[in-house]
This record gives structure tokens, sequence and C-alpha cells, in this order.
């Protein structure tokens, strides 16, 4: 009986010493477990590419004199009628006889005039009102709006522009920063009266319903 009470004292204290050793164990392998999880995490920090920040670059005082230096030798002519099938590319094309061109600017005709060409039956293409063109040189635009004006724009018969005269004038002291502000005007005056209109159609609307529910 003692022998036996004995044997059972020994096994609990091995269950007791086997549990003791499992929790260190679990414990140790957590330990293990973070250690890992923390490489892991700074191998991945160590792959990924480090993002370089884009330097910003500085103009230099120098340049942007020299800049504004080749502003104020530029000349412009302006064109008062563009003639149909005529488009900025070609406008350069045929200008550029007279000289270095920097910038063309054409208006493009109310998208609501080419919509009734088009139900009538005319082109559908895409036509121009008036334009500005901008030369390197003042003295070249002066050249080129003086030679230019009420003469043909092609000799060549099968052409479609044969028939078609230039409407071209230099436009002395005006700068590109002028038609700039002058096409930031238009497009403000645009869109209020475009909600103007918006307006005066919903008080419309309103005055409608009022009258149907009452």
């Amino acid at each position: 009986m003692g022998k036996t009470k004995r044997i059972r004292e020994e096994e609990e204290d091995s269950i007791i010493d086997d549990g003791s050793v499992d929790d260190d164990a679990s414990a140790n392998d957590a330990d293990d477990v973070k250690s890992v999880e923390e490489e892991d995490e700074i191998n991945d920090i160590e792959d990924k590419p480090i993002e370089k920040k884009k330097k910003v670059r500085k103009l230099k005082v120098s340049a942007t004199e020299d800049f504004n230096a080749k502003l104020q030798k530029r000349g412009i002519v302006y064109i008062s009628r563009v003639p149909p099938r005529m488009t900025p590319s070609k406008v350069k094309t045929l200008l550029s006889d007279f000289g270095t061109i920097t910038r063309v600017y054409l208006v493009e005709e109310d998208k609501t005039k080419r919509k009734k060409r088009r139900k009538a039956g005319g082109s559908g293409g895409k036509r121009y009102t008036e334009g500005w063109v901008e030369f390197e040189s003042k003295k070249r635009a002066e050249e080129a709006g003086e030679a230019l004006n009420m003469s043909r724009i092609t000799n060549h018969k099968g052409s479609p522009h044969y028939d078609d005269f230039w409407n071209i004038k230099f436009l002395k002291g005006f700068k590109w920063s002028h038609l700039t502000e002058k096409v930031a005007y238009e497009r403000r005056v645009r869109e209020q009266k475009l909600r103007v209109e918006m307006m005066e159609v919903r008080r419309e609307n309103a005055s409608y319903i009022a009258q149907v529910e009452a």
C-alpha cells in the first residue's frame, strides 16, 4: 500500500514537472516566433526600395532674365479670319517661311454653329474663327503681316485654300500674356452667363411646379 502511494506521488510530481517544462518551452517558442517575425519585418524593410524625394529645381535669376529677354523680342500677328480646313499645324507650316514660330492659338467656332451646319448637310469638321501666331522675332512677325495681308494663301490650284486670302496683321506692343488674360476673362464671362441662365431655368421650373400644385 505504501509502495503504491509512493508511485502515485512520483507520477504526480512528474506531471507537474512536465507541465512546468511545457510552459517554459511554449514561452521560449513564442519568443522564437517573435524574433523570427521581427527579423522578417526588418528584411521586408530592407528589401523595399527607398523612395527618393523629387528635388524641385529652382531657376536661376540669370535664366529667368534670359527667358524674359527672349519674350520681349517676340512678335505676334493676328489672323482675323481662318478659312475652313485650316488647322494650327497648317498655319505654323505656312508662316514658318518668314521665321521661327513659337506658339499658335486658334479659336474654335461655337459648337452650336457646327451642329447647325452638320444638320444642313454641310461639313461636320472642326473650324476656327480667328487666331494669333507668335514669332521668335518681332521683325519677322512684322514682315509676315505686311507681306501676307490680303494675299492668296497658296498658289497651288489643287489646294483647298487656293481661293482663300490671308487676313493678317502685326500687333505692335501685344504680348502673349495679353492673350492669355483675354482668354481667361472670356471664360469667366461664359461661366457667369451659364450660371445666370441656370438660375433662370430653376426659377421658371419652381414657378411652374408651384402653379401645378396650387
